[in-house]
């Protein structure tokens, strides 16, 4: 663990990202929180302080907007001492692909946030990165990178696009020390699974998740899948093919 770390974390007010962002806050970090409702932002950044935050700064930001995202991310360089430690692209959305609407709108709308959102809010830091030899880059995918979910191919293949973007950059970053580490996470509570009417198998608490994320992080794992349950289940599926992961 660094003093006084300087982590940015996308999607932070809710869910994964806003644990995770608390997960930081008690290691003393300098945090830079961005997500596209700002009031639930505030809540998150007094949350932050109250674990032990050094510094938080919050920013409204829509991950799919490329001029924005880039301002932002300079922003917090520059009142961070011109650094960054951690970048985490976690935002991004789970819409249906509305196959029988004739209409292109939702599935376009889970691909540009989940796709370029990390694009636009992770390439930004890595100059700063290379030319100090340090940093991490986090990629929040998805076990749907794995799998065949009914109904929703947009998000799955966003999520497959964004692991293998980590998988491509980590052979290059590696030599000027920045580690990429994509995570791969299955059922978390959140609001985003709260409004899913079936059953869920292998959930895990949101705080939970966090901890163990925040620990492959430290630990630079290249992929890191939770929980641990659905590891076997990819690993067999890849063996007998995709027909199990489809049924489950």
């Amino acid at each position: 663990m660094k003093e006084n770390e300087k982590v940015f974390i996308t999607g932070a007010s809710s869910g994964i990202g806003a644990q995770i962002a608390i997960e930081y806050a008690r290691r003393g970090a300098i945090l830079g929180l961005a997500a596209r409702r700002e009031e639930k932002l505030i809540k998150i950044k007094q949350q932050c302080l109250d674990e032990g935050a050094k510094e938080v700064i919050t920013y409204s930001l829509d991950v799919a907007d490329q001029e924005k995202s880039s301002g932002i991310c300079l922003e917090f360089m520059n009142y961070s001492e011109k650094g960054i430690d951690i970048i985490i692209a976690n935002a991004g959305v789970a819409y249906s692909d509305h196959l029988s609407s004739g209409d292109a709108t939702q599935i376009n709308q889970t691909l540009i946030t989940n796709i370029l959102g990390v694009t636009n809010t992770i390439l930004p830091f890595i100059p700063s990165m290379k030319d100090t030899k340090n940093g991490k880059i986090v990629i929040i995918s998805s076990i749907a990178s794995f799998t065949l979910p009914a109904f929703f191919g947009g998000y799955a293949a966003s999520k497959v696009a964004v692991r293998r973007l980590a998988d491509s950059w980590r052979g290059y970053l590696k030599k000027y020390n920045i580690q990429v580490t994509t995570i791969c996470p299955g059922y978390i509570r959140s609001e985003m699974t709260d409004i899913n009417e079936f059953n869920m198998p292998f959930l895990m608490d949101t705080d939970v998740a966090a901890t163990k994320m925040v620990r492959a992080i430290d630990n630079g794992k290249k992929t890191y899948i939770l929980p641990w349950q659905w590891r076997p289940v990819i690993f067999i599926s890849n063996l007998l093919g995709k027909r199990l992961l489809s049924r489950i």
